[in-house]
């Protein structure tokens, strides 16, 4: 299915089977609501009870695949979960705990320098590095989205990084992995093989991982107001995402 064919009213996905998934969840807008600084988030009793349930369920067929970094996931997240994929993929931790990533690419310390000097013009303006990418937020000055997003796409013209566009957030990347790399990546390893791979998110970013589940005939569902979108399945919001999963088999 192609995302220009996609329906934007899409049905809500029947319970989760425990037994034959293997399960990729995003983590703002998805498992925690998103906050106007990403600092702002902070680990959740039920959200973590729930994890742990899941991940005993599943046998470990369980990671969470993210935007932040890995530091940040297992602050959230307590630590509970192993397989981790960070920074939109660029980063992985495996089931055994091997890491993979990239070095980061030559040109980030001078962009993260020439995004710190755009963003004194608005107290609101958050640069957020990520060892192998930097993030800048503008959520909380919204009337500076529109030159964020030309002088995002200036250096990553200039320098060759990778574009990331996000909810209120424009991202330069060390060129590499994706989400949907990182869900392959998972399910060749013996934990995940096998299983039927599904992906719930959020966001633009992870259009990616919902086309990589699909292509491993598994599925995606999308959380939050409809869009044109590779997911075949929808949810409304971090509330109805936590209901889904406390409700699976």
């Amino acid at each position: 299915m192609s995302v220009e064919a996609s329906v934007l009213n899409l049905p809500a996905p029947k319970p989760l089977r425990l037994a034959e998934a293997a399960l990729f969840l995003d983590l703002d807008g998805t498992l925690a609501p998103i906050a106007a600084r990403p600092q702002d988030v902070h680990a959740d009793p039920r959200r973590t009870r729930l994890l742990d349930q899941l991940n005993a369920g599943l046998n470990g067929r369980l990671a969470v695949v993210s935007g932040r970094t890995l530091a940040d996931i297992d602050r959230i997240l307590e630590g509970r979960i192993t397989c981790v994929a960070a920074v939109h993929g660029l980063v992985r931790r495996d089931g055994d705990g091997t890491l993979h990533e990239p070095r980061p690419h030559l040109a980030l310390a001078e962009v993260i320098e020439k995004l710190r000097r755009f963003a004194v013009r608005d107290p609101g303006l958050i640069v957020e590095e990520k060892g192998a990418s930097v993030a800048l937020h503008f959520r909380m000055a919204q009337a500076q989205a529109g030159a964020a997003r030309l002088l995002a796409r200036r250096l990553a013209a200039e320098t060759g990084l990778a574009l990331q566009d996000g909810d209120m957030v424009e991202e330069l990347r060390t060129p590499g992995p994706a989400k949907g790399d990182s869900i392959r990546g998972f399910m060749q390893t013996p934990v995940f093989r096998g299983a039927l791979p599904v992906f719930v998110g959020d966001d633009v970013t992870d259009e990616h991982g919902f086309a990589e589940v699909e292509r491993l005939g598994g599925v995606g569902v999308l959380v939050g107001r409809p869009r044109a979108t590779h997911a075949r399945f929808g949810l409304r919001g971090v509330e109805d995402v936590m209901a889904w999963l406390e409700a699976a088999q």
